[in-house]
């Protein structure tokens, strides 16, 4: 959240997205955090990112729940449910006084006290929240939890209490830590490091395959604000943009032409599940000296066999095997380094100079 705030205040792509009409005023009212550590947070950020604590001006506000600044917006009691009118009267004011283009709450849950599974109730104060934003022209943010979910994927639905909430939003990002199947495919070894690594989307309107969504890591930053019982400090996880490696990267059409050769010379199977060592990722493997039996190399493997058949440089054909079956075989489709129709019949091999063979 920190490095957010950041962005938005100094209108600095800091996560990888323009601030449209940036700089902008930002209001986060943390119910969750004490002051202390909200300014860790800030501070960690401001270092890493290179910001001057001057940028901030009189762009940022912050309020924290636990040192008495508190937000209740709706209440049930004996009475019933009721919106606290008064306290939305109250927002807008400060929201117009100072500006405020961007107003963060965090957690949604903890700035009311409704109960939470009722879309009835939790209709009403999400549009009370969506008049606010109207009349003061300003984006509100609820910052709100999933359920407990015991390792399943978060989306919109799976939010906790009442899905009223989602349906009011006018989009719904959501957070996942990278899990090892995404690991595996970006090319994350090590089971540790892969935890700092999360992406986010927008649920109700993009739901991106993990290779074409936002990736954002944790780095850790010393504040250097230590002490003689502890010389390093604080050490503050902060945000920045990851973009996933590219399969192609290092590879040129070279590489192409070479895989191709050896596909040609030999009888490859599409299927990954060959025992025989027939896979046609076996002869990506040999050419490129990558290991098709490493993880984050197999899944290298297909991307770049995925990438190929559909440009049309392979092509899968059925044909029988040495048992007089019928199975899909992976050939060369166009030659990297020849665009003539000769060079599209499979089994038209070339040498070095790209020159077919009889």
């Amino acid at each position: 959240m920190a490095t957010m705030l950041l962005s938005v205040v100094t209108g600095r792509p800091l996560l990888g997205k323009t601030v449209w009409g940036g700089p902008l005023r930002a209001w986060y009212w943390n119910l969750e955090d004490d002051g202390d550590e909200l300014q860790r947070q800030l501070a960690s950020a401001a270092m890493h990112h290179g910001v001057a604590p001057d940028a901030l001006s009189d762009r940022l506000w912050i309020d924290s729940g636990p040192d008495g600044q508190g937000l209740c917006t709706a209440v049930e009691d004996g009475s019933g449910f009721r919106l606290l009118e008064p306290v939305y009267e109250q927002l807008h004011e400060a929201l117009t006084t100072r500006g405020i283009d961007v107003l963060i709450v965090d957690p949604f849950v903890s700035s009311h006290g409704a109960d939470e599974n009722s879309n009835t109730r939790i209709d009403a104060i999400a549009k009370a929240w969506a008049r606010v934003a109207k009349r003061a022209n300003c984006v509100v943010v609820l910052v709100h939890h999933s359920r407990k979910l015991g390792g399943q994927k978060v989306t919109a639905e799976l939010s906790r209490g009442a899905v009223a909430l989602i349906n009011a939003a006018r989009s719904a990002l959501v957070l996942n830590r990278m899990d090892g199947d995404e690991a595996t495919r970006l090319g994350i070894a090590d089971e540790a490091e892969r935890r700092r690594y999360f992406s986010v989307q927008d649920d109700k309107h993009n739901r991106a395959p993990a290779e074409n969504a936002d990736w954002f890591r944790f780095v850790s930053v010393e504040l250097g604000n230590g002490t003689e019982g502890q010389p390093g400090g604080d050490s503050v996880g902060v945000v920045e943009p990851w973009t996933p490696p590219d399969a192609f990267d290092g590879l040129t059409g070279q590489h192409l032409y070479r895989v191709q050769l050896a596909i040609d010379a030999g009888e490859w199977r599409e299927s990954s599940q060959v025992k025989d060592g027939s896979w046609v990722g076996v002869a990506v493997a040999r050419t490129l000296n990558l290991d098709e039996s490493n993880p984050v190399d197999r899944a290298r493997i297909k991307q770049l066999l995925a990438t190929w058949l559909r440009e049309g440089v392979l092509q899968v054909v059925r044909r029988k095997d040495q048992n007089h079956e019928m199975r899909p075989f992976v050939v060369v489709a166009r030659w990297q380094n020849d665009t003539s129709p000769q060079a599209r019949q499979p089994g038209a091999v070339r040498d070095s100079a790209g020159v077919r063979q009889a």
